[in-house]
């Protein structure tokens, strides 16, 4: 799986606008290739990952076993359903291909915001659509209950973003902000 979405996490890196002291959370890490990639690419002070697999959590620390010695990463077991982290804790939060599993969509986004600081952002990518068919499912997820409940929550400056296409999938993220006091 990882090589399969290095293109999708190579790009959701680049819009996270990662800035030196910065501290990330990203739900869903998996085998922890976009923690490492990081670790490896930017100056981010604290990267934390949450998963719900305790294989995938395993495969996170053999992955990152020096950052996470160094206590620059923490990784976390829990159901990214039911978070639960202190107010305006990380400037950055960013999910890859999670977005299908998430049961409760508006509960999830008004976690994100009580955990973000103000003025730092969420990137939300997944695949919409496979060559030229766009899956109505996943773009009405998005129109419908997404970018209302991000809006809902206090966000701003949400915005819709076509990436790569990988593997014939096409790629997309909803970035947004949450503003300054």
């Amino acid at each position: 799986m990882v090589r399969q979405h290095q293109p999708e996490t190579e790009w959701t890196i680049e819009l996270l606008t990662v800035q030196k002291d910065d501290s990330i959370l990203e739900l869903g890490c998996g085998a922890g290739y976009a923690i490492e990639r990081l670790v490896h690419q930017t100056d981010a002070k604290q990267i934390t990952g949450i998963d719900s697999s305790s294989a995938m959590l395993r495969s996170v620390q053999k992955r990152n076993k020096e950052a996470i010695q160094s206590k620059r990463v923490h990784v976390l077991y829990g159901d990214l359903n039911k978070l639960a982290f202190q107010s305006e804790q990380f400037d950055k939060v960013f999910t890859i291909h999670t977005l299908y599993f998430w049961e409760n969509i508006s509960g999830t986004l008004a976690a994100l915001y009580h955990a973000l600081k103000p003025g730092g952002h969420f990137v939300i990518t997944f695949c919409d659509g496979k060559n030229d068919v766009i899956w109505a499912g996943v773009r009405d997820l998005v129109q419908d209950e997404l970018l209302p409940a991000a809006r809902k929550h206090g966000f701003s400056d949400i915005s819709f973003i076509e990436g790569p296409v990988s593997r014939q999938f096409r790629n997309v993220a909803v970035r947004g902000h949450k503003p300054f006091h």
